[in-house]
Parts: structure tokens; sequence; C-alpha cells
């Protein structure tokens, strides 16, 4: 079962909504828990998502590193080359060697997680949380974060013919975000000097191995998605490894994307997220970074959160659409077609400034 936190409250979700996903009918639950959580007799008001107009200010435009799209269309690249990284498979061992060798061609210090979890099916699986680490020697650092294993269904295919138990590419849904954040540590690792923050990359291992809709049994685990950020939030790579926030990249490089501002992220981190998107809108990304309010969704960064370190999500979705996601979201179309590279400058380049801006 996925489930959804506020503060100290719950919204549990039946096995049938996967992990990134929401029916309409909670939306306004949702909501209202941001309400009933505000007006609670603990003594503290909780703060409730921000309203758009209170957002209109934009910082000033800070000196960065250049963004390069192309590299990180790239790095995208080279991670779907591989096939569909599941778990327990070579193309999943290939890809989590070469994400390793990369960050060590960076500049970066290498942590690797190796860790057993049980899927949901009972299926043991040998994953891999992956750390890229820049400037350790200072204390006040920032976790950017993305899953690197992929989806081993389909089942959110509508095409009665596909085969809802194939893999998919997962170009968009974990691919985009590593690509992403690999060109992010290659800028700063030009750059260094002007960087006042440690910075942490993060590969969660097992993010979108949860139980599919189309599963008869009975899941052999409460919490079957983010089985990699459920394991580091309990066994930290560095111990007693703190950051001052964090930022999770999912499905953040795909065509038209709009980046709502997430439930869970203004619950738990409303001043990062107004950081993240007042840098967007500074550096000329408002299409992308929408100042409006969202639906929380089950992602990593809620049991990142969980753990005492405040993150944000920065993930595409319609909520517009029957699974408020791209049509391409857990079906075969999630491949290299759906990336643009102009997504993948406006997120890259907002996290530059925000992280060149501390």
């Amino acid at each position: 079962m996925g489930f959804i936190i506020l503060d100290t409250l719950y919204i549990i979700l039946p096995k049938k909504y996967p992990v990134k996903n929401i029916t309409k009918h909670l939306l306004l639950a949702g909501f209202s828990f941001f309400a009933l959580a505000s007006c609670s007799d603990k003594g503290t008001e909780t703060k409730q998502p921000p309203k758009v107009a209170e957002q209109q200010v934009s910082k000033p435009v800070v000196k960065a590193p250049d963004f390069n799209a192309d590299s990180a269309y790239s790095y995208i690249d080279q991670q779907v080359a591989f096939g569909p990284r599941v778990p327990n498979t070579k193309e999943h061992e290939a890809c989590g060697d070469y994400l390793i060798a990369t960050l060590k061609r960076l500049g970066a210090e290498v942590t690797v997680q190796e860790f057993e979890a049980t899927a949901f099916d009972g299926t043991k699986l040998q994953l891999r949380n992956i750390v890229g680490s820049f400037r350790p020697d200072l204390k006040k650092r920032v976790l950017l974060a993305a899953h690197w294993d992929t989806r081993p269904f389909s089942d959110q295919e509508k095409d009665p013919e596909a085969d809802l138990k194939k893999p998919i590419d997962g170009a968009n849904d974990g691919a985009s975000g590593v690509g992403i954040l690999m060109e992010v540590g290659r800028s700063i690792q030009s750059d260094l000097k002007n960087l006042n923050v440690g910075v942490d990359l993060m590969f969660f291992d097992g993010e979108d191995y949860g139980e599919p809709e189309f599963y008869e049994g009975v899941s052999q685990v409460r919490d079957s998605y983010c089985l990699g950020s459920q394991y580091w939030a309990n066994n930290r790579h560095v111990a007693g490894y703190h950051a001052y926030y964090g930022i999770l990249l999912d499905m953040a490089g795909g065509k038209g994307a709009h980046f709502y501002q997430e439930g869970v992220s203004l619950q738990f981190a409303p001043t990062i997220v107004k950081k993240v998107w007042d840098q967007g809108h500074a550096l000329g990304y408002g299409e992308f970074f929408v100042r409006q309010p969202t639906y929380p969704i089950t992602d990593d960064h809620v049991y990142v959160n969980r753990s005492g370190i405040p993150m944000i999500d920065i993930i595409d979705h319609d909520p517009a659409s029957d699974s408020f996601f791209g049509h391409y979201w857990h079906t075969h179309k999630d491949n290299m077609e759906v990336i643009d590279k102009k997504t993948l400058k406006a997120v890259g380049q907002t996290l530059l400034g925000v992280l060149y801006s501390e």
C-alpha cells in the first residue's frame, strides 16, 4: 500500500492506486488534510500551501556555471542504451557500474550502499544506492536525488494488445533526473571555488519496483515502492549525515513539462519550494515552474522528509489527465522521444542557480 504523509496525518491508498498517482476523489481529501492540520490542537499551526498571489517575488539571478542540455541528454541516452534497468538484471548492474565510474570521472567522492530488499511478491532484490559527493569538506550540504532503476512492468498501457509485464525504457521516469544531476555534477566540478555548499548527488535504487495493478497476491511489504530511499532513511551512507535541505527530481525531462508545487514538499519544506520556484522564474523558466500548489505524491522525498531532512519534489505531472501524469507514464512510450532539451536546461540551470546562491 502506498501512503501520503501530511505532518502526522496519513492518507492510505488501496493497492490499486500506484505510487506517484492519486485519484481525483482523493485530491480534495488531500487538501482537506492540509486544512485539518492547520486547525489541529497540537499547539502549533501547520502552514497551508501558499497562495499563488503570494509567490510573485523573484530573486536576482546569481552567477552560476552554464548547464549544458546536450550533455545531460547524452547522460540520459547512455542509461537508456543499457536497456531497462530492472533490479537483478545484467542491464541494471551494468548501468550502476557506469554511474559509479562516471561520478568518479567527474571528481566526486563516491559511496555505494549495497543492500537486499524484499519486493511486493517476495522477490529478493539486490540493490545499490549510489552517492557522489562534491566539496565533502563542507558541513553545510544540499542533497540532490533521483532514482536510477526503471519500472519492471508497463502496467499503465492502454493498448489491449500490450504486454503489461514487459519492462519499460524509463527515459523520463528515472533516467532524466539522473542525467540532469550528472550534468549538474560536471558543472559544479568546473567551478568548485565559487560553490559555498557541499553537494551530494544521490541515486536511489528500487524506487519503481512497486506492486502493479494486475498483481492479485498479497503484498509481502507494507510500502512496495521507494525501496532505496526507505533503506537510506534508516541507514545513512555516512554515519550522522545531515543535509540543510534536499531536492528530488522525478520525470524531470519531458516535453511540455509543468512542475507544480507538490503537496508533501509544501508541507515539509515550503521555504525550499519558494527558493527553487523563485530561481526558476528569475531565470525565465516560469512556464515550467508553475506557482500553483497541487496534491501530495508518494515518492522518494516522502522517506527523506520522514528521516528529518526537508526535501522537495520537482516532478512533471498533468492534473487534467486520468493518471495525473504524462501519457507515457509507466508505458513503453517512455523513451528518448519524450525527452526535451529545453526542459533539461530549465531544471538544470535552476538547480545550479539555487546551489550558487547559497
